[in-house]
């Protein structure tokens, strides 16, 4: 069996770049469809909510498989809660637990920061991810500012023990 490291990285850190990278481009095929019948600046303004300002990230895990990038997930500052961003795990990794064990670190780094509750925002048509969350304990909340203007967005939130 592959053995799967995690470790803390820098957002900017090139093994994530490139994951990140990836994620885009899977996420900007699959929703393509859904922005195009959006009012331009809908977009423009839904574009800008996805966008991850650096400075804003307190924790980015990365995981490896036998030493090669598999996995990141980004932990980052929203108003007075913290946010889970870009969690991607490559397509050749998927199925081996990768996301789960990136969500329970970044978790982990929110208990270390003194946090006892985080959000995230994922999209409807990513039914995996939606198992992931609803799996580990996230329940559905309304969405927060600035994704309700995406109407298929889905907003989660979770109390950490």
């Amino acid at each position: 069996m592959a053995e799967v490291n995690l470790e803390r990285i820098d957002w900017l850190d090139p093994r994530a770049v490139v994951l990140r990278e990836a994620m885009d481009e899977e996420m900007n095929a699959l929703y393509s469809p859904v922005m195009a019948s959006r009012p331009p600046e809908h977009t423009e303004i839904i574009v800008k909510a996805l966008a991850v300002d650096p400075p804003t990230i307190v924790a980015t895990v990365l995981a490896t498989v036998d030493g090669v990038p598999a996995g990141q997930a980004g932990l980052r500052t929203h108003g007075a809660d913290l946010e889970v961003k870009k969690v991607v795990v490559a397509e050749r990794f998927r199925g081996l637990g990768i996301s789960r064990k990136l969500m329970t670190a970044i978790e982990d780094a929110a208990r270390e920061l003194g946090y006892h509750h985080v959000i995230l925002q994922t999209g409807d048509l990513q039914p995996a991810a939606i198992a992931l969350y609803e799996s580990m304990g996230y329940t559905l909340t309304p969405p927060y500012s600035p994704y309700e203007l995406m109407t298929n967005a889905l907003c989660y939130e979770k109390t950490l023990a």
